[in-house]
This record gives C-alpha cells, structure tokens and sequence, in this order.
C-alpha cells in the first residue's frame, strides 16, 4: 500500500467518524431540545434542531472536544414562533436558551 492508499484510506475513516458522531450529536440535541421543551411547556416545531456552528473548544479537564450549536423553533401558543438554542460539548449539554417566549410578553423599557 502506498503512502498515498494509506492517506486516503485515514481521510475516509475520519470523515466517517465525523458523520457518525455528528449522527449522535444531533440526537443529544434532540433529546436536549425536546426535554427543555416539555420542562417549559412549550412546542418543539419541526422536530428538528439545526447546527449553526462547529469549533474545538477544551472541556474543564483540559481536552479538546467538539463544541456545537444547535437552533430549534418552539411555540407557546402555537399562532407564535420562538428560536431557541443549544450547545453541546461532545454529547453533553452545557447552555440551553429557550427564554423567548418569557421575554416577549414583557413590556419594553
């Protein structure tokens, strides 16, 4: 096998343990969104949360892991539509946000 063979044979498992693990992510992220969802006692809409961005970020041992972010809708009433966020270091949940729909039936000031 040539260094080439070998190269492109390393790429292709590496990118194939990107998209398993980026399968596995997005369900932690469903899991997340649906949980903060029903703890709020508001609808998810679509059934769907969306990467909105990927970086390498340290965990608080010090090693390098994938930080994701993930957006989903979610309604109140069901006539509104509220954006809500995630973000996961690996497969745990570190911030949620889905405080929007609090936050809209205040006054301005």
């Amino acid at each position: 096998m040539s260094g080439f063979e070998l190269f492109f044979l390393l790429l292709l498992v590496a990118l194939a343990w990107f998209w398993f693990d980026s399968l596995q992510a997005r369900e932690a992220g469903m899991a997340g969104a649906r949980a903060a969802c029903r703890r709020e006692a508001v609808q998810l809409l679509d059934e769907t949360v969306v990467c909105r961005s990927l970086r390498l970020a340290r965990d608080d041992n010090g090693r390098i892991a994938l930080l994701r972010v993930y957006e989903f809708e979610y309604s109140g009433s069901g006539d509104d539509r509220y954006r809500g966020s995630l973000m996961l270091q690996g497969r745990e949940v570190v911030m949620l946000d889905v405080g929007a729909h609090h936050r809209a039936g205040r006054p301005a000031l």
